[in-house]
């Protein structure tokens, strides 16, 4: 199912093309109108002037669109190679992008389609209403260019963090509960996976990416039947040629394979609707690009990890068991597969450490970090935690062989080189 995704390629430029219809449209017919309904209700304002103001804002418009989208598309490509490919992408389609690209293009085009109705025949007019609504385009445009020039600024490094946080932020607060609201369910034995399975979707076509389930769709096919549904991949995975979608055990009957495949949502790139990881991996990706030696920029590094610190805390306090999915009577009906604790401290923490592993600042940050975890959450937490704490050790160790850096490095800091957490008061 990509119809989301379908829907997005094609507001990307189908809300352009109805602003520059709807103008084109409105140039034509509203002067036509005014001179044959309203024919006394004219502009004080003269011919000349009229066709002057109309071919200085279309003429001006077309340089100005041409202009700023030219330079858009720089910024955007290149903050591309800065930060994230994939994260610059949801920039790129923003509304505000398209909705901006639209008013420019429909305050050029209508101006050049109602410049035919001044002076019309000969009568020595300009309709009124005509002008007005070339003045309303006018501010309009100018709204969406201070509009275009904000959304812009969130290509600044800050913003983009903070940007991929909040994504990050949101999708976890919707999807998993509180620990203590939970009475989680991982030991509970897998009757089903001794059975062979009843029906198998499979994928075919190119390689797509699991953006979402729809899980209250599924159990209800699942109790419908009477039957168990497993999701084999997991959101973000990606799937190929033959790849089994689904999985459904112990049916009383066949459920439509249309059906089935309608509750998997497949699109050309991840989400962050179910994916908390899409978040991390972004952040990840931002950090381990300004370690790389061409840009060599380790201060963005331990700003992203601000921000993973931030979602690693958020996560370490809810319950991630939540892969098991019943029915109003308590009857496992769906499993989907969802990542670990452990899973997730790999995915926030292994590639920063490999390519931060000479980099002082990033090592205490580091440091910081662990031990912020340790201390703020529960304790079932705290193992795995702990193991990463002595992995940091054995890479200090490993990376530093003066001992005056080794000491500097195993320090913890929030800042990575500000005030070590040791010097903090109380």
């Amino acid at each position: 199912m990509v119809s989301k995704e379908s829907a997005q390629e094609m507001s990307y430029w189908g809300i352009p093309g109805l602003y520059a219809t709807v103008a084109t449209l409105a140039g034509s017919t509203i002067p036509l109108l005014e001179n044959r309904l309203l024919p006394g209700f004219v502009s004080p304002m003269s011919v000349s002037s009229a066709t002057a103001i109309y071919s200085a804002v279309a003429s001006g418009m077309l340089a100005l669109t041409g202009i700023v989208f030219s330079l858009v598309f720089v910024m955007v490509q290149f903050s591309a190679t800065a930060y994230s490919p994939r994260l610059v992408a949801w920039i790129a389609r923003d509304a505000v992008i398209r909705h901006s690209l639209g008013v420019f293009t429909a305050t050029f085009l209508y101006g050049v389609s109602a410049l035919a109705g001044v002076d019309r025949s000969g009568s020595g007019h300009v309709p009124f209403f005509s002008v007005f609504v070339e003045y309303a385009l006018l501010l309009a445009s100018v709204g969406m260019f201070i509009a275009l020039v904000n959304r812009i600024g969130m290509l600044q490094i800050n913003r983009m963090l903070a940007f991929t946080g909040d994504q990050g932020r949101k999708v976890i607060s919707t999807i998993y509960p509180l620990l203590n609201s939970f009475a989680a369910l991982a030991d509970e034995p897998d009757d089903y996976a001794s059975l062979l399975p009843a029906q198998t979707v499979i994928h075919y076509g190119g390689p797509l990416s699991v953006q979402a389930v729809d899980v209250a769709g599924l159990v209800e096919l699942a109790r419908a039947s009477d039957g168990i549904i497993q999701a084999v991949g997991a959101v973000g995975d990606t799937v190929v040629e033959l790849t089994p979608l689904l999985h459904v055990y112990a049916t009383r009957e066949s459920i439509p394979e249309r059906k089935l495949r309608g509750g998997i949502e497949l699109g050309k790139q991840r989400t962050f609707e179910q994916d908390p990881k899409y978040a991390i991996r972004l952040l990840v990706d931002i950090a381990i690009k300004a370690l790389s030696p061409a840009i060599n920029d380790p201060t963005t590094a331990v700003q992203a990890l601000d921000q993973i610190e931030d979602l690693l805390l958020r996560l370490g306090q809810r319950c991630l068991e939540i892969g098991r999915y019943r029915d109003s009577d308590g009857k496992l009906r769906l499993v989907i597969p969802f990542p670990t604790w452990d899973d997730l401290l790999l995915l926030a923490f292994d590639e920063i450490c490999f390519c931060g592993a000479t980099s002082v600042q990033v090592m205490r940050r580091m440091n910081a970090l662990v031990a912020n975890l340790s201390q703020a959450l529960p304790k079932e937490r705290r193992a795995a935690l702990e193991l990463w704490n002595a992995r940091l050790k054995s890479i200090i160790t490993r990376s530093f062989a003066d001992s005056e850096e080794k000491l500097a490095a195993s320090k913890g800091d929030r800042q990575g080189l500000g005030v070590p957490l040791q010097h903090l008061p109380g």
